[in-house]
């Protein structure tokens, strides 16, 4: 379990790196997304390769790792919309929400009871959101595509705690890249003409940015993602990933020049947020106790 937890807040600080990668990419959010589902896809058919892992599972199978793919698919679009919209800070922060609505989702999706504990420790994330931000109505857009960003990233984590304990994570992942590289692939000249980019072929240095992005912050986070789900409980992770905006919003401040004022308020928030991973982890430990 304390193996879990570890590789757990690995994968938080390679998360905190896929927000800076948003800005350093000067790409639309399309194309961003898209080429890193490629990428990747490129990178897990390697690995599965000389690795030699099967990846012959039944259609059925491939369909539903296809469905969790699209979900993840939806949630980097609106999480990098929510970047180039707004800032680093506000994307990262509005990903705090996927805790609560794990918590809502969850129980609906599993046909389960409401935990009170759970909406509670949620409730924690949600006010040091606030407080961070001061309700900022500056960057509504950026806000608004973050929170829905977070949705999807909940519905994510909940389809991808069933499919882990049938396949391999690199597997799994692996057939989610490709789903992601052709549906979006698809429908990207249609997004296209709605919200244009400067370019559409990335340089030498985006092509450097996206090979990074795919490799660690990709292959590299969510084989250890699912790794985790098999001994972590959903909500647990997705609170854990609470952890991210602390370490994104430094990276912003001390790179990008991101100048919010750090006040008291901003402190209080960071508590907040903190605090509800803190908690949770100790409820999680002792339970498995």
């Amino acid at each position: 379990m304390k193996k879990s937890y570890l590789l757990l807040h690995l994968a938080v600080i390679l998360a905190g790196f896929t927000g800076v990668f948003g800005k350093l990419i000067t790409l639309n959010e399309g194309l961003l997304v898209w080429y890193r589902l490629l990428f990747s896809s490129i990178i897990l058919f390697f690995i599965v390769k000389l690795l030699r892992i099967p990846t012959d599972i039944p259609f059925r199978g491939k369909i539903q790792i296809s469905k969790a793919g699209l979900l993840l698919t939806l949630h980097w679009l609106l999480f990098y919309a929510s970047i180039k919209y707004a800032n680093i800070s506000i994307g990262v922060v509005c990903y705090c929400l996927t805790s609560f609505f794990t918590a809502v989702f969850k129980p609906v999706i599993d046909k389960e009871k409401f935990k009170l504990s759970e909406l509670l420790l949620s409730t924690l994330t949600i006010v040091g959101i606030s407080l961070i931000f001061h309700f900022d109505t500056s960057y509504q857009l950026g806000i608004v595509l973050g929170v829905f960003s977070s949705a999807f990233g909940a519905l994510y984590t909940i389809y991808n705690k069933r499919l882990v304990s049938h396949f391999d994570t690199k597997v799994i992942n692996y057939y989610q890249m490709i789903a992601g590289t052709l549906c979006w692939g698809a429908f990207l000249p249609v997004y296209l003409l709605y919200f244009q980019s400067d370019s559409i072929v990335p340089d030498l240095k985006n092509t450097a940015y996206l090979g990074i992005l795919s490799l660690f912050c990709t292959v590299g986070l969510y084989v250890m993602f699912a790794e985790v789900l098999k001994k972590i409980p959903a909500f647990t992770v997705n609170l854990t990933y609470n952890l991210e905006p602390v370490y994104a919003i430094i990276m912003a401040f001390l790179f990008f020049g991101e100048s919010k004022e750090v006040n008291l308020s901003f402190y209080i928030g960071l508590a907040f947020i903190i605090a509800s991973v803190v908690l949770q982890t100790v409820i999680s430990v002792r339970k498995t106790k």
